[in-house]
């Protein structure tokens, strides 16, 4: 709707697939199966996201296209671009919208950080900053993301990448 674009309809899986990347091509395969019969064209909105390559594998082997790169901090810079900084930002942690907005839910949480604040160093003392790939130009998520930053002990930086090669594939799709 953002974009003014009709041509496509959304069906969305669990986030929280993400903590859990070995369950993303199963998902893949139950949402390919309940579409197929309605659409000429089915694009898969995940790149690999941990799946080890069986994604792809599943794509293939089901005839649908998806989004290409490691992950979706790769789309979001631009694969292109995240493949030649890759190298210098070993050290850094990433995160979306999506992410500064369910920090505690993604984060906080399922790493026990609420309940054992110790383990921040454990977790995140490799890291020396968060980037924050801004999608959207919003001060109360730059905000957000700031803390976040602050609460794991890391530098701060932001980038406004909008949506990357995100935009652009969907866009390829008309």
């Amino acid at each position: 709707a953002a974009n003014g674009w009709t041509h496509l309809d959304l069906t969305c899986l669990p986030a929280k697939y993400h903590l859990y990347p070995e369950k993303i091509t199963d998902a893949v395969r139950a949402a390919v199966a309940r579409h197929r019969d309605s659409y000429d064209e089915i694009f898969v909105v995940y790149a690999d996201c941990g799946t080890g390559g069986t994604l792809q594998a599943a794509c293939d082997e089901l005839g649908v296209q998806m989004i290409a790169g490691p992950h979706c901090y790769s789309f979001f810079e631009g694969n292109d671009r995240f493949s030649e900084i890759a190298e210098d930002e070993f050290t850094a942690f990433y995160l979306t919208d999506f992410l500064v907005r369910q920090f505690d839910a993604f984060i906080v949480k399922p790493m026990g950080l609420d309940r054992h604040p110790d383990l921040r160093d454990m977790y995140f003392g490799n890291y020396e900053k968060l980037v924050y790939q801004a999608q959207t130009d919003d001060p109360e998520l730059t905000a957000k993301a700031r803390r976040c930053a602050e609460r794991l002990g890391l530098r701060f930086e932001r980038r406004l990448t909008g949506y990357g090669d995100l935009e652009t594939s969907l866009a390829a799709l008309r």
